[in-house]
């Protein structure tokens, strides 16, 4: 990898979505708490990263991503029932972590890590929505570059290292995403959130 492709990038931006006709704010990275990428390694949404790397520090963003872009259209087959006894834990059924509306990790057949939002418990099934959280959604983002330099390869092969699963997680500190991953906290970039 060639370290002039890759670029560290902070921002501190805020993700809304639209809801009844209005944009309703539905993340923030705050300064403090910036969200952190390296270019071009494919962490964070393409349209995002192609709007926001070719920007300078201090420099303010306004830009929209359409839904088939961002996380794609909402697919109802990806709500799927699963046996109830895919969620035991020592022989019990986990009732504290399976319940509606949670955020649970799910593994694929060929060992992919994946994260369910429950929908319903039911008596012998669970119910879990496979789409992404802002499926369906158009992506609204403000903000701004706090930071924008060539990436170092020790930072290209730690990123390289926690994407391959040796690391610390998404990286979703907050959860605000809804991946279920308290991770490095870097704020919400399981995939990114971008």
């Amino acid at each position: 990898m060639e370290t002039a492709e890759n670029k560290y990038i902070t921002v501190a931006y805020k993700l809304y979505t639209m809801e009844d006709g209005e944009k309703v704010l539905f993340e923030e990275a705050k300064a403090e708490t910036p969200f952190q990428f390296i270019s071009g390694l494919g962490t964070t949404l393409e349209d995002f990263e192609n709007k926001v790397s070719p920007l300078g520090v201090g420099e303010k963003f306004s830009f929209d991503i359409a839904a088939a872009n961002a996380y794609g259209e909402y697919d109802d087959e990806n709500v799927i029932e699963l046996p109830k006894n895919v969620f035991e834990i020592d022989g019990k059924f986990d009732a504290d972590r399976v319940t509606e509306g949670n955020i649970i990790p799910l593994m694929t057949g060929d060992g992919q890590r994946v994260n369910a939002s429950v929908v319903e418990v039911k008596s012998d099934v669970v119910v879990v929505d496979l789409n992404h959280p802002l499926a369906g959604e158009s992506l609204f983002f403000e903000g701004e570059v706090i930071e924008n330099r060539p990436a170092t390869n020790e930072e290209i092969q730690e990123l390289v290292t926690m994407m391959s699963g040796s690391g610390c997680g998404c990286g979703c500190g907050d959860d605000s995403c809804g991946c279920g991953d308290d991770g490095c906290g870097d704020g919400c970039g399981c995939g990114g959130c971008h």
